[in-house]
């Protein structure tokens, strides 16, 4: 039964909150696995944010706060793969799962768009891994030992296009994102694109698991997408473990992008290997329709001014999910639909998708620097936690812009990949939407007159927790981040600022 904008509207004005129906409520707090909140430690001081200011890097490549180290996982041109070709370039979205033997598994996206002759390191075209042999992306398979000292890598799908984010699966796959909408014929492409696929990272390649595996590898082979969560820019995924449903981000303007949400059919049971199985039509793919306390439609997320805006949400059925004639995003007067520039990165935590908009400019009602929204299915509402103005110079350290992949820390709070202008940082978010520097990215790609930093990818924490995996997309590096990680600390209201506010007052 839908939320409608007068129940919407009536639910406000009983709690007296306006648009703050949830307030700030402290969502990001109650993170599963984060540790009691710290309010002041023994000495009676409230703990700094963050882990202090970052320390450059005499080898040019990751500056980090005192205390913290890197290591170096895969490197493109340089880490090689089980089959011998050199680890793929452009890493993009990663998810960690554990692995046999205490071991560590990443499943790492490569963005690689186009034909394969466009890539010096495309991935390799793998046997019975393969979904179109022109194309250039695709995911690998990343087993690091317990104690860091020993990596291999192999190819996980071979064949996809823009791999961009994706997301895990409560049954333990991946969900890869082809980030691109072209079809057959076109951009050097022999197969339709724009869609989601399953990998397993358990996979193995013949000759490396035993008979158990085997028989679950073979079902995994010949990737097929998964044209259920329809054809169009695909960019991240998560999955309500509880309903069932998916939800599901675009990356694409002209108009701008869609956020979606999947419901899958009646008795349809999700776990490994089910999604082969789902019929193209199967269940029903929609978009938003958002309005605010008084019942107004909203018709782009970047109105949203304040954190802690909430507005309500209702699901509009997509007529044609496989775009073949006209894109998803364009089957909808503006009207119909709740759009937003950049929708990025995702993640599923505290009951609810955390949502990145990365950014918007001159094609949506108002500018801002980056947002994170947590849309709450049993509520039906979108919360706006993170709120970043615009960077006036984003050549010069110390702001941040530009938010693209996501990960909730079991710390507390968000971890945020930067993919903005100029310089590029991982940060994080505290329940307060406060930002604090991880990482700064130190490998100039540009040149001395004219620096260029990548963008950092693939932000996630290892199953224990000690170790936070991310990636640089050019060249392609993945790195794995440990330190002194601690609980960061909770400001109730009234206490200190809020940057975000401050930058958009």
């Amino acid at each position: 039964m839908p939320l409608t904008r007068r129940d919407f509207a009536k639910q406000s004005a009983y709690t007296g909150a306006g648009v703050a129906l949830v307030g700030t409520v402290d969502v990001l707090a109650t993170a599963p696995g984060a540790l009691a909140a710290e309010g002041v430690d023994e000495r009676g001081h409230r703990p700094s944010l963050g882990y202090g200011p970052l320390v450059p890097d005499p080898k040019g490549l990751l500056a980090l706060p005192a205390g913290f180290s890197y290591r170096v996982i895969t490197r493109t041109g340089e880490t090689t793969l089980e089959s011998g070709e050199s680890t793929p370039s452009n890493h993009d979205g990663t998810a960690t799962f554990e692995g046999p033997r205490g071991t560590t598994l990443l499943v790492n996206n490569h963005e690689l768009s186009g034909p394969r002759s466009k890539w010096a390191h495309p991935v390799p075209l793998v046997e019975g891994l393969v979904y179109d042999p022109a194309a250039s992306g695709g995911c690998t398979v990343v087993e690091v030992s317990r104690h860091g000292d020993h990596v291999s890598e192999r190819v996980g799908i071979a064949g996809t296009a823009t791999n961009c984010a994706g997301g895990r699966t409560p049954w333990g796959t991946w969900l890869t994102c082809e980030e691109t909408e072209d079809k057959a014929g076109e951009n050097g492409m022999t197969k339709d694109h724009g869609y989601v696929f399953e990998v397993d990272p358990h996979d193995r390649p013949r000759g490396h698991r035993g008979a158990a595996e085997a028989e679950g590898a073979h079902a995994q082979r010949g990737p097929k997408p998964i044209k259920a969560l329809g054809r169009y820019a695909h960019e991240a995924v998560v999955v309500d473990p509880r309903r069932g449903h998916f939800y599901l981000t675009e990356d694409a303007d002209e108009p701008n992008g869609l956020f979606y949400r999947w419901v899958p059919p009646r008795g349809f049971t999700p776990g490994r290997r089910a999604l082969r199985h789902l019929a193209d039509d199967a269940g029903v793919l929609q978009a938003p329709q958002c309005y605010d306390s008084g019942g107004r439609f909203v018709d782009d997320l970047s109105r949203a001014r304040k954190v802690g805006t909430v507005y309500g949400v209702d699901w509009i059925d997509v007529p044609d999910r496989d775009a073949q004639r006209v894109p998803v995003r364009k089957q909808f007067q503006d009207h119909q639909v709740t759009r937003a520039r950049k929708l990025e990165g995702m993640w599923w935590a505290d009951g609810g998708a955390y949502i990145v908009a990365s950014f918007a400019r001159d094609e949506s009602p108002v500018a801002h620097d980056g947002q994170v929204w947590f849309y709450n299915p049993r509520r039906r509402t979108l919360t706006l936690k993170v709120l970043l103005g615009v960077n006036q110079d984003p050549d010069k350290d110390g702001a941040f812009d530009g938010p693209d992949n996501i990960t909730v820390s079991p710390y507390g709070g968000l971890i945020i990949a930067e993919d903005g202008d100029g310089i590029q940082h991982l940060f994080g978010a505290t329940d307060r939407g406060e930002t604090y520097p991880i990482a700064r990215n130190e490998l100039n790609i540009g040149t001395a007159e004219k620096p260029s930093y990548s963008e950092f990818t693939g932000v996630v924490f290892s199953p224990d927790g000690d170790t936070l995996y991310a990636n640089i997309q050019v060249p392609g590096i993945m790195l794995a981040i440990t330190g002194p990680w601690r609980r960061q600390p909770y400001r109730p209201h009234g206490h200190g600022h809020d940057r975000a506010q401050e930058q958009n007052s």
